[in-house]
């Protein structure tokens, strides 16, 4: 299967897959690495209503930014747009007809790939989700999905008044789970996907159930992954964990074994789920049906309950902790 991109600023439908000489699905790094900061010489600083989120809501990636935007509290100071979950040759989509789905609030652009060219006319590189766009100075400040989180629970103090997800203290050990989580889960389930041969296939599929088995027995006795507090380890995992049994398992062979299967992962997943504002941003449609599955049958899956008790908070636990008690 052809790799749709930009080329010089303009669109290409030809492009091939995105794999090594042996066959392992090898992901582009992303293009835009700004960072804004609560800095006074900083080109891109902290300010209300400056900047705008794009994402897609079947995409996991773009998932954990919104899901940071919402436990923060930020979501009056930074604006969002949702594009269409059905991609075909010309890619993301602003339909704002369609269930969940915006139009572009911003530039009124139908494609996403028009952004991209707005921010830079001889882009060469993968329309993304998500996206950080600067409507001051009208670019992109930033595509890479964890460096989006990390600025929205760090530089936006001023404006948040939601959960502290990067606490001091704890940021080591955060920033270390979160490396890990990458290589062996998040990321492990598109390299199983997309693997282009048998032993690629195999070495993925071997790590992501290293992976999920690990943080099964880390979850035994504390309740979030860097110990008694939710935090953006949590938020980088939850997105992966919460479209597995919906769409790894059997779209990207990852069947060895359901989420809900785990004695500790399945619950740790509802109880996340029910945390104040995460459920509002899992659009289960968006992620299966015209996601993952989109021009195929969709499986049918599990009948999976998250709203069912998880029995979490026997663990060793703080509240999640606010910045700005009202």
């Amino acid at each position: 299967m052809g790799r749709n991109m930009l080329v010089d600023g303009e669109w290409k439908t030809d492009i091939e897959p995105h794999t090594d000489e042996d066959g392992a699905f090898d992901r582009v790094e992303t293009s835009f690495r700004d960072w804004i900061r609560d800095e006074s010489d900083a080109r891109f600083q902290p300010e209300d209503d400056r900047y705008h989120l794009y994402i897609a809501r079947n995409c996991p990636w773009a998932h954990g930014t919104a899901l940071t935007l919402q436990l923060t509290g930020l979501t009056d100071a930074i604006s969002i747009d949702i594009v269409d979950p059905w991609r075909e040759d010309d890619g993301w989509k602003f339909t704002p007809e369609k269930n969940g789905c915006t139009p572009d609030t911003v530039s009124g652009c139908e494609y996403l790939r028009e952004v991209y060219v707005n921010a830079d006319p001889e882009f060469t590189g993968r329309v993304t989700v998500p996206v950080l766009w600067d409507k001051r100075e009208e670019t992109i400040v930033n595509n890479e999905s964890i460096e989006i989180m990390r600025m929205f629970a760090t530089e936006f103090d001023e404006y948040a008044d939601g959960v502290d997800l990067y606490p001091e203290g704890y940021r080591d050990e955060i920033d270390r789970i979160i490396d890990d989580v990458y290589d062996s889960i998040n990321n492990g389930v598109y390299r199983a996907g997309f693997a282009d041969s048998q032993g690629a296939y195999d070495e993925a599929v071997r790590d992501v159930f290293d992976g999920l088995d690990h943080y099964d027995e880390v979850l035994a006795d504390r309740r979030y992954l860097a110990g008694d507090r939710l935090t953006l380890a949590d938020v980088r995992l939850f997105p992966t964990l919460i479209r597995f049994d919906a769409a790894y398992h059997t779209a990207f062979k990852c069947d060895k074994q359901y989420l809900h299967q785990y004695d500790n992962l399945w619950p740790y997943l509802r109880d996340l789920y029910q945390t104040p504002g995460v459920a509002e941003t899992v659009v289960m449609d968006h992620i299966r049906d015209e996601g993952y599955f989109q021009g195929e049958i969709t499986s049918i899956g599990p009948d999976l309950d998250f709203e069912a008790p998880h029995d979490r908070d026997r663990l060793p636990s703080r509240e999640p902790d606010t910045r700005y008690e009202q």
